[in-house]
């Protein structure tokens, strides 16, 4: 018999979502532990740390009701997710169980939730056009396959709707399979029930994992990486090109944080942990492509900005790895603009590869830099509006003023409507034409 197959009934202390165990023998980091509960059911754990004989666990599931004698099983195996394309439209929680009413489906492999490690130089660079429905992104902080995206929302603003316009409306422009993974964490009622809407609604083309609240925090921790598990299967197995929206990032790092807490871990910025951003780097990193392999993973995450703070440490840490951002405002959402997305602190900086001629359109380039350029210009003049007010400016600034307020009433606000990348260059066109700015 294996030492790995060894049962042992040695836990010293239970505190939250951790086990420490004494006595174990032949033991490695990442390992995954079966753990017995008196009324029969079965989690699993994984181990943390070691420490000699002495052996930190976090439990994948609830502790309650487990005792010092509850026997532990050590599998000489790290966690494993289940993979198939028939995970394709269905529904599940932060462990792998499925939500949708649907039996487990038989798997095809099995693939360690870490994932693989890649080597940089195999990396392709991110390029072709990636389209979310929403002009604010599509026309000018553009989505290329491979890329990390993050959009920074604040406390009361619809990132919620916007994910769910995005799990609707995203496809490849130029067609070819496609797929949404979507891991949504510590949801409320409301807004579970939101979602399960909205996902019975699409009926195909996604695959869910759907952590509430309520749920055992390091289910938290591990759905994201499910999430990315079955990402890298459908991208580089199956040559599928995916995308992979998580919404709440803020919800995943506050669970790191209590995990952190009760492992007695030394508190670094604001109390999250110290390795917050290299535990970050080990789940952005995972999208991008391959050299030679058909297939992407590209990551949309939503990272809701405690106290609207742009230098906290989550959205602080998340604009180092990625590659730019999306900033909701909350004035335009005021205003009643859908989606307020504030165009000049936005910036997609892979934007270059993935538009004009063979992507998107060929003026595209043009057009995003005149919209910008007289944008930029308008919003600068409400500042001297509000001190010598609209009588005392000159014409051409008053007509900057009222282009910068079409702007955002007509293409940057579209409400629950889709447009394509044509829609919404020949939307900017017509705005630019409207005010004699298409040339300038």
């Amino acid at each position: 018999m294996r030492l790995s197959e060894h049962i042992y009934r040695t836990i010293s202390s239970i505190r939250g979502p951790l086990l420490f165990a004494d006595g174990i023998l032949a033991v490695r980091i990442g390992e995954v532990v079966r753990i017995a509960y008196p009324d029969g059911t079965v989690s699993d754990g994984e181990v943390l740390k070691i420490d000699g004989g002495t052996v930190l666990i976090q439990v994948f599931g609830e502790t309650r009701g487990l005792d010092l004698a509850t026997p532990l099983v050590f599998t000489d195996a790290v966690k494993k997710a289940p993979l198939s394309a028939e995970i394709i439209g269905r529904v599940f929680n932060g462990s792998f169980l499925p939500l949708d009413g649907a039996p487990m489906f038989v798997p095809e492999r099995w693939g360690p939730v870490t994932g693989m490690p890649l080597n940089p130089t195999a990396r392709a660079r991110p390029e072709e056009f990636i389209e979310t429905g929403f002009s604010a992104i599509d026309g000018l902080n553009t989505l290329v396959k491979g890329q990390k995206l993050p959009i920074f929302s604040s406390a009361g603003l619809p990132a919620r709707e916007m994910a769910a316009g995005i799990l609707r409306n995203s496809r490849l422009a130029g067609g070819g399979e496609f797929a949404v993974v979507f891991v949504a964490l510590g949801l409320t009622h409301h807004d579970y029930s939101f979602y399960m809407q909205v996902l019975a609604e699409m009926k195909s083309g996604f695959v869910a994992f759907i952590n509430r609240a309520g749920e055992p925090v390091v289910e938290r921790l591990l759905a994201p990486r499910f999430g990315l598990a079955v990402a890298e299967y459908l991208a580089f197995t199956r040559g599928m090109d995916v995308l992979v929206l998580v919404t709440d990032m803020t919800n995943y790092c506050d669970a790191l944080r209590e995990v952190s807490t009760a492992r007695e871990e030394l508190p670094g910025r604001r109390g999250y942990p110290g390795y917050m951003y290299s535990d970050l780097a080990s789940i952005y990193e995972r999208a991008g492509r391959i050299k030679g392999m058909a297939g992407s993973v590209t990551m949309l995450p939503v990272v809701t900005m405690p106290e609207d703070d742009i230098t906290h440490p989550i959205p602080d840490l998340t604009g180092y790895i990625t590659e730019g951002q999306i900033v909701l405002s909350r004035e335009l959402h005021q205003r009643e603009v859908f989606p307020p997305v504030d165009v000049l602190p936005s910036l997609s900086r892979l934007m270059q590869r993935g538009i004009g001629a063979g992507h998107t359109r060929e003026d595209h380039r043009r057009v995003a830099n005149l919209l910008y350029k007289h944008y930029a210009k308008g919003r600068d003049l409400r500042r001297l509006e509000a001190i010598v007010g609209r009588d005392g400016m000159i014409e051409s600034d008053r007509l900057m003023l009222d282009f910068a307020e079409a702007f955002e009433r007509e293409l940057v606000n579209q409400g629950g409507a889709r447009r394509d990348i044509d829609e919404t260059l020949d939307t900017g066109i017509a705005l630019l034409r409207r005010f004699s700015l298409e040339t300038s």
